[in-house]
């Protein structure tokens, strides 16, 4: 795949715009049910905008990157895709266990804040690169 970050970023945004329209419909009506509380769902509404949000600059960063790879720019869109996954991906499985039954808090407690610590990792890799001469290989 010639770009592979591209793809991952489309991944993304399908999936936001998928899961978001979950919790603005279904989710809501959960919590009316009283599986979810008004916390739980705000957090899932989080997790969507972090996933798109970050989905949109792994876009920009694949699109700056297809003719030259720019060292940082590689790094932070790796890092912004463990990022997405590990906050993100932890927010929906601890807002939605009453509902799915996945109770793993004790991994996933921990894993929200790595996957924070990663995008912005992936952010500080940007600015750095933004600063650099646009030289590739620095």
């Amino acid at each position: 795949m010639k770009n592979i970050f591209s793809f991952i970023a489309g991944l993304f945004g399908t999936t936001g715009v998928a899961l978001g329209a979950l919790g603005a419909h279904a989710l809501k009506q959960k919590m009316q049910e009283g599986l979810l509380t008004p916390e739980q769902l705000s957090a899932f509404d989080t997790a969507t905008k972090y996933q798109l949000i970050h989905a949109i600059v792994l876009f920009i960063l694949a699109y700056i990157n297809k003719d030259k790879q720019y060292k940082l720019y590689t790094i932070a869109s790796y890092l912004l895709v463990t990022g997405i996954v590990f906050f993100s991906g932890s927010i929906y499985l601890l807002t939605t266990r009453n509902i799915t039954g996945i109770n793993a808090s004790f991994i996933l407690g921990p894993i929200t804040p790595i996957g924070g610590l990663l995008l912005i990792s992936g952010w500080i890799c940007i600015t750095i690169q933004a600063l650099k001469k646009h030289d590739p290989s620095l």
